[in-house]
């Protein structure tokens, strides 16, 4: 029997990406991460419209935390009910896990970036970080030109049957 991908999964729901992550950084490591979050930011999230773009993750208080993400208040609950669109939110990590990201973090030039936000099978939203190292002009020029070559071959090789 195949093994299922998370992507055939109709449970697991990918809400919002940082497209830019993988153009930005050299992404050396990823660890899934549990999110805390209120009734409205799920039903919000649960929507589709989350950003997370700007956002990364930072240690306070001795736990990790997903900074400046974007999510948009809930129309439909009462304004009472509202959460703050841009609070810290605390990330659920195991102690060596956590261990693992901090000492990446110490390492010069090296930050957390979050890759994802989703939905895993059982419901539940998940954030995907990534340990990454910031690339320089010319790397990026690099990545550019391998992907236009890619997508270049891929019509040679459509064209010619």
């Amino acid at each position: 029997m195949a093994k299922k991908k998370k992507d055939d999964d109709p449970n697991s729901k990918t809400v919002a990406q940082n497209r830019k992550a993988r153009f930005n950084y050299f992404i050396e490591d990823t660890i899934e991460a549990g999110i805390v979050l209120l009734g409205t930011e799920v039903k919000s999230l649960r929507s589709g419209q989350a950003s997370i773009n700007e956002s990364y993750a930072g240690v306070k208080e001795d736990a990790l935390y997903l900074l400046n993400a974007y999510i948009p208040e809930y129309t439909k609950a009462h304004v009472k009910l509202q959460h703050e669109v841009r609070r810290p939110r605390k990330l659920l990590l195991h102690k060596n896990q956590l261990a693992k990201l901090m000492e990446a973090v110490q390492r010069k030039g090296t930050t957390i970036v979050p890759l994802s936000v989703f939905f895993n099978k059982r419901g539940i939203a998940k954030v995907s970080l990534g340990i990454a190292s910031g690339k320089k002009q010319h790397d990026k020029r690099e990545t550019e030109k391998k992907r236009d070559w890619q997508r270049e071959k891929g019509r040679i090789m459509r064209e010619k049957g």
